[in-house]
């Protein structure tokens, strides 16, 4: 699964239990109104039941639930960027700009991220992943 996606299932989710959802939630619908507009409606009524369970699950300390919810999330993130990988960038700012910064300091260090920058110079030559990576150049 795409790092990227697991970082804004999880901030989702937890954004989900906070005073900021609201403006979490409009964001989030924004981006599917961008880019699936017959489809915003019904993730806007989704987000909303999901909402609701968080907030039961959190106050039952109910573990499982909430990270059965996260899978689902990050799920549908992915389908999202499988069918458009140009999204990554505005999945990308969704998690920075309105996500991450509506949780709580403990829940947002916990979030995952990835950076990774390169620089090259004449022949040189750069490999970069997320995860496991393996060269063979003979």
């Amino acid at each position: 699964m795409d790092p990227i996606v697991l970082a804004a299932g999880t901030a989702l989710v937890g954004a989900m239990a906070t005073d900021a959802w609201q403006q979490a939630r409009a964001a989030v619908v924004d981006l599917w109104r961008r880019v699936h507009a017959d489809q915003a409606d019904g993730v806007g009524s989704e987000l909303d039941a999901v909402h609701t369970r968080i907030l039961t699950a959190r106050e039952a300390a109910d573990d499982a639930t909430e990270q059965a919810l996260v899978g689902a999330w990050r799920l549908r993130l992915q389908q999202l960027l499988e069918a458009d990988p140009s999204l990554a960038q505005d999945l990308r700012r969704l998690l920075d700009e309105h996500l991450v910064p509506a949780l709580p300091r403990e829940e947002a260090s916990q979030v995952p991220s990835v950076v990774m920058r390169a620089e090259t110079h004449d022949t040189s030559r750069v490999y970069m992943a997320g995860r496991d990576v393996h060269i063979d150049e003979r």
